[in-house]
């Protein structure tokens, strides 16, 4: 082919390639490797990120000072010449899509010193104030650069024309709708998912205790409730065992077993819990509800002696047994009854649900407070049916078929709003699943009902049946058995507050229901796995196990849900996840606790997750390397140049705070459906495969690279037993390695260290040499303070280098790690 052709041929295809249609993929993330927050202060320099971006009012000011430490080197004109590229630059390091311009998406590869700018930007940039370069930055090259463009360029130029600076704030479909939860173009909206627990048998449910001390407790069908610490781990021994006494079996889908447990609402000194399980007794299958007392030796065991039993009732099938327990405000406990089995609730004229002289098919409340003596309960004075002739006074609510997850809103942080309704799902029949809002008196039903439809023509055409609607019914085309979710009113989310999140047992659908303020009818979302780059964060997935158990509520109003691969009580195929929503959060500090000591008796089992993350991070460290650049056609820069072409792009000179590390990535392929109305979800019980939602094919690939020359303040850690992650600390200063004294090192100085080498998390400082003496190195820093902002030690306030008053034996140490709540 000749040259022309070739030129022909090539400038075609680069013009089908612009005509062809694509989206653009935004992933804003700020450089601690979380998505970007609204400062809870006004900002007064970086003003344009005062409503969303990376900072606050502290980094503000950081960025202030260090822009006029610059300009101090600027007479007028040069101040009114480069001011306003000093201040772009800097503020910069702010911007919600930080880690694009800073090649910072993933914590293994080099991130750029300074943001990556547009060609004509760069080339204006250095031809205005081009000496401004080495006050920027230290890098070696800067001077040198400063008087060649395409030097200049080649360490500032960021080739991907969507995300450079400053066309990455142009861009319409980038900047859309930014800090609002994302939604796909049916208006599914995109979450993600933190694994917290695994190897669980049908989990079905999960606490907290509400006593400052933010463990929470699993149950699982088999009669365990174990104890997890806030850090994740679990203490060895159960907090109860009651598997001698629990009615279950290995069948798929057997709907006995223990089913639900509530602490006391004053549980720091009224230390009762209360179960809610199946047991066979004087030869029949019954419900038992009974209390426990906290043993007196242990804070994380029950006193199994201590059984008192408050309520059994016969089940006359295996089926429809009900299962939760909750406290309201009022403290009261509510007891949630099935209506005792078979189909279509058969027993007596009416059913039991409509049959007030039973329990089946009920809501009960009961005051269970200074039950020490007499009575294990008493009927709570202003119960609804307290007076009628004939009806139980137990009776809150009735007409429910089999109410499966309830709970309590906690209401709105600020304004209260909504504080106390009780959301129930109520699992149907042939048709409907649906959702209510449980009030007192309320009939809601059933057998009348399903739904908003008959299901018995004579009962539902009934003048007196004067039954409540649900806030939200779905057909069978969605999901067979709803489980009731829970309305977020945590603190790290704060899109998702109001909005109650659901699911379906057997579809392994996630839903959501949000209030329309003015109308007040409940409007409806699905709620898909984050696609694309949506969930790429460190420790996030997008995939889980398709039953939905249950879900739960933590001390802090954080939400999870349990489910399984396997619905089996004798298969260890539960997991419990963490909802999250990637495209904001709350501003750091904002969210944090601190939890109320915990005495633990016995071993702890740590945690480890399973799931593959979205950015799978592994890291080793060696000599840092420039990644050479594969073929790429409009994806966003991670940590290499990119062009829109599919020809191989450039490989240019990273500008690094952080060596690269040798890593494996997964390749993700999303799967697809013909089912358009599944979203990805498995919708028939396929045990042997897995049964995972909007499971992704993972491929590997190893990225390579050639050694260069080590920067000022690099540093490693140094482990005997070559462990990664921890070491005794090594810095690179003028060139050669010498060690840090602990002197004032604390965390901050840690964080320093380990986001040096990619880690988004430092575990722990290790002090007194802890992780080994560096005997044969010169002492190059001591008196180590740092703020945590800093990219290197050397940025921190320290003795002069090479001055100290230590030993080898204060040689310190640090732990990273990928999780902030323990090493592992």
């Amino acid at each position: 082919m000749s040259g022309v052709s070739l030129q022909t041929a090539c400038l075609l295809r680069w013009l089908l390639l612009l005509c062809a249609p694509w989206s653009v993929d935004s992933h804003p993330q700020c450089l601690d490797f979380k998505p970007p927050f609204q400062p809870p202060e006004p900002l007064t320099f970086c003003k344009e990120y005062a409503k969303f971006g990376c900072c606050d009012l502290e980094q503000d000011h950081h960025i202030s000072r260090r822009y006029y430490e610059i300009m101090d080197y600027f007479d007028y004109s040069g101040y009114i010449t480069c001011g306003k590229y000093i201040h772009s630059i800097l503020c910069q390091v702010r911007n919600w899509l930080v880690s694009h311009l800073y090649d910072a998406e993933d914590a293994n590869t080099p991130m750029r010193e300074l943001p990556g700018l547009c060609g004509d930007y760069c080339t204006d940039f250095w031809h205005r104030c081009r000496s401004t370069l080495s006050l920027l930055t230290d890098n070696e090259n800067a001077i040198e650069a400063e008087v060649d463009r395409d030097k200049f360029c080649a360490l500032l130029e960021l080739k991907d024309l969507e995300y450079c600076y400053p066309n990455v704030l142009t861009n319409a479909e980038l900047n859309a709708n930014l800090g609002t939860v994302q939604a796909d173009p049916e208006g599914c909206l995109q979450l993600c998912l933190q694994e917290v627990s695994n190897g669980l048998r049908n989990p079905v449910a999960m606490v907290h205790a509400n006593d400052g001390t933010h463990r929470f407790f699993v149950a699982e069908q088999v009669g365990y409730i174990w104890v997890y610490m806030p850090n994740g781990s679990r203490i060895e021994q159960p907090f109860l065992n009651l598997t001698k006494a629990v009615l279950t079996s290995p069948w798929l889908g057997d709907e006995r077993g223990f089913l639900c447990f509530a602490f006391h609402p004053r549980f720091r000194s009224v230390r009762k819990v209360y179960v809610y399980y199946s047991v066979y007794a004087k030869k029949e299958e019954r419900i038992r509800i009974s209390e426990f007392t906290l043993s007196a030796s242990n804070m994380n065991m029950l006193d199994h002696s201590s059984e008192r039993v408050l309520l059994e009732v016969v089940e006359p099938a295996s089926n429809h047994n009900g299962g939760q327990l909750l406290f309201g405000y009022d403290d009261y406990l509510y007891i949630f009854i099935g209506d005792g089995g078979r189909a279509g609730d058969p027993f007596g004229k009416f059913g039991n649900s409509q049959n007030k002289s039973v329990l089946l098919g009920k809501v009960l409340r009961v005051d269970v407070d200074n039950n020490d003596h007499g009575a294990p309960y008493r009927i709570p004075p202003d119960n609804p049916f307290v007076r009628e002739p004939g009806a139980r006074p137990e009776i809150y609510a009735y007409g429910v078929r089999n109410m499966w997850r309830c709970s309590i809103d906690r209401g709105d942080s600020v304004t209260g709003k909504g504080q106390g309704r009780m959301f129930c799902g109520d699992v149907g029949q042939n048709k409907y699943e649906e959702v209510d809002l449980i009030v007192k008196g309320g009939n809601y039903g059933w057998r009348a009902k399903e739904g908003f439809s008959c299901y018995d023509n004579k009962l539902c055409h009934n003048s007196s049946l004067d039954d409540i609607l649900p806030i939200f019914a779905y057909s069978h085309k969605l999901g067979k058995s709803v489980t009731g979710g829970y309305i977020y009113r945590g603190c790290e989310m704060p899109n998702l507050n109001g909005l109650y999140i659901f699911g379906d047992f057997m579809s392994g659908r996630l839903m959501s229901l949000k209030e329309n303020p003015n109308t007040g009818k409940w409007e409806y979302n699905e709620i898909c796995m984050g696609k694309g780059q949506t969930c790429y964060f460190p420790k996030l997935i997008n995939t889980y196990y398709k039953y939905i158990i249950s879900f739960a509520e933590d001390e802090a109003g954080e939400l999870y849900f349990l489910s399984t691969g396997s619905p089996s009580a004798a298969v260890r195929a539960g997991v419990v996840y963490k909802i999250v929503d990637p495209s904001r959060r709350a501003a750091p500090g904002k969210c944090k606790f601190t939890p109320a000591p915990v005495t633990v008796k016995g071993k702890m089992v740590h945690f480890v997750p399973r799931e593959k993350f979205v950015n799978r991070i592994k890291t080793t460290t060696v000599p840092p390397s420039i990644t050479p650049t594969p073929k790429y056609r409009n994806t966003t820069s991670i940590g290499r140049s990119v062009t829109t072409s599919s020809f191989p792009a450039t490989t240019r000179i990273a500008m690094t705070s952080m060596p690269t590390f040798k890593t494996q990535r997964p390749n993700f392929t999303l799967p697809k459906t013909d089912d358009k109305s599944l979203k990805g979800h498995a919708d028939k019980l396929d045990v042997m495969k897995g049964n995972r939602v909007n499971k992704q094919n993972r491929g590997k690939s190893r990225v390579k690279g050639r050694r260069r020359k080590l920067k000022q303040g690099t540093v490693r850690l140094v482990s005997l037993g070559k462990q990664t992650g921890r070491g005794r600390v090594e810095i690179f200063v003028k060139g050669e390695w010498g060690t840090v004294c602990d002197d004032f090192f604390n965390s901050k100085a840690a964080s320093v260290v380990c986001r040096q080498l990619g880690y988004p998390f430092a575990i722990r400082v290790a002090k007194r040499a802890e992780m080994g003496e560096g005997s044969e190195l010169n002492i190059l820093l001591d008196d180590v303070q740092c703020q945590g902002e800093e990219k290197t030690l050397l940025e921190c306030n320290t003795a002069k280098i090479g001055q100290h008053n230590c030993s080898h034996k204060e040689d310190v140490g640090v732990v990273c790690g990928y999780d902030e709540y323990g090493e592992d």
